[in-house]
């Protein structure tokens, strides 16, 4: 099958989003099919734009300068149609983010030349965003467009907004470089945690970090508590003052790759996350692939693949959190029970599966 991804962002871009649809054309092309990328991100070699191809996959890149080289074009819908008429395909894949200008013009495209569409929603829909995209009903809900997004969590603010049902096409993983042997062996009188993500408001990391405060009073002297915050962004000189203050054991290491990620993890006990708005979680992910007890909270799309007391514990508000890093502190062996659980059994959302599904979607658009 014929596949065009559409995405503002892309490579050499490192987000969540540009992973995740670099590994699903991926894990496409692998099946057989000829997928393709359509972005407003440049790049070094085509500040222009232009085609080039990155891990045999074709990148088209329309593109213009900008401060920041932000992803956007003013016209995308004719620039699109362009290259889909020049080149066709059988159907088109538009993913979705917070903010997706690229992407809302391409839907315009699509729409036009009656295309058969799926759209994949990667952020959590607001009230805010919600009466803003009341206005793109007739995009959306036309015949031919399959609106999906990636946890069911996230696909019930889209639905509520878009006043239909909304389908849920998960995040992926290739579980081989994730899985670990064994479970962490878990140190007497000592829980170590961890967490991966974006130094950035919507991650909550504040608020970990006084639920880890809050956790460390609460286990006295019993077990000691250390973090590991693994990440970078625009709250990082706060987040590091606000810790030194709470006086709690806590390292920051910056932005890691794969390999050093896995390796923090081999010297942790489990992973910790307070974010709420968290969409999918795909850290979180790769951390209870890897073998560890994820404790999050309940409301997020991580509560998809995370089920309270079998891969991790689930809490409903922060102060319940910081019970949870309690409660595994101080009974070693439900650590190890989720521990051995999650080394044991390979989750669900991996790339064959998700590409079964998003092949199921393509042909419920027409394709």
């Amino acid at each position: 099958m014929r596949i065009a991804h559409v995405s503002d962002c892309y490579l050499p871009r490192t987000g969540g989003i540009e992973t995740q649809v670099r590994s699903l054309a991926l894990a496409q092309l692998v099946r057989g099919d000829a997928p393709r990328i359509i972005t407003a991100t440049p790049a070094a070699a085509e500040p222009r734009g232009g085609r080039s191809l990155i891990d045999d996959l074709p990148v088209d890149r329309i593109t213009m300068r900008l401060p920041g080289d932000l992803p956007v074009h003013p016209r995308t819908r004719a620039h699109v149609v362009d290259l889909l008429r020049d080149e066709p395909v059988d159907v088109v894949h538009i993913h979705l983010g917070a903010v997706s200008p690229f992407a809302w013009g391409a839907l315009r495209a699509t729409a036009e030349m009656g295309l058969p569409t799926v759209v994949t929603v990667h952020s959590m829909w607001g009230p805010l965003s919600q009466r803003g995209y009341r206005t793109a009903r007739t995009l959306l809900g036309r015949p031919g467009c399959v609106v999906s997004a990636v946890s069911g969590v996230a696909a019930r603010a889209v639905s509520d907004a878009l006043g239909r049902p909304v389908e849920v096409l998960p995040n992926g993983i290739d579980p081989v470089p994730w899985r670990h042997a064994h479970p962490v062996p878990r140190v007497a009188g000592r829980l170590r945690v961890v967490t991966v993500a974006r130094l950035a408001p919507r991650k909550r990391i504040p608020e970990l970090i006084r639920a880890l405060a809050r956790a460390r009073v609460l286990l006295e002297s019993d077990v000691h508590l250390d973090a590991t915050v693994i990440g970078d962004g625009p709250l990082r000189t706060r987040i590091e003052r606000l810790a030194r203050g709470l006086d709690i054991d806590i390292r920051f290491t910056g932005r890691l790759d794969a390999d050093a990620i896995r390796a923090v993890f081999g010297r942790s006990d489990a992973f910790v996350q307070a974010s709420v708005r968290e969409s999918f979680g795909i850290a979180a992910l790769e951390a209870r692939t890897f073998g560890l007890p994820v404790i999050a909270r309940s409301q997020s799309g991580t509560s998809e693949f995370i089920h309270d007391g079998i891969e991790g514990l689930l809490a409903p508000d922060d102060r319940r959190l910081a019970d949870a890093i309690v409660h595994l502190g101080r009974d070693r062996r439900l650590g190890e029970r989720i521990a051995t659980h999650n080394v044991e059994v390979v989750p669900r959302e991996t790339w064959p599966i998700v590409c079964g599904e998003a092949s199921r979607l393509y042909a419920v658009a027409g394709a």
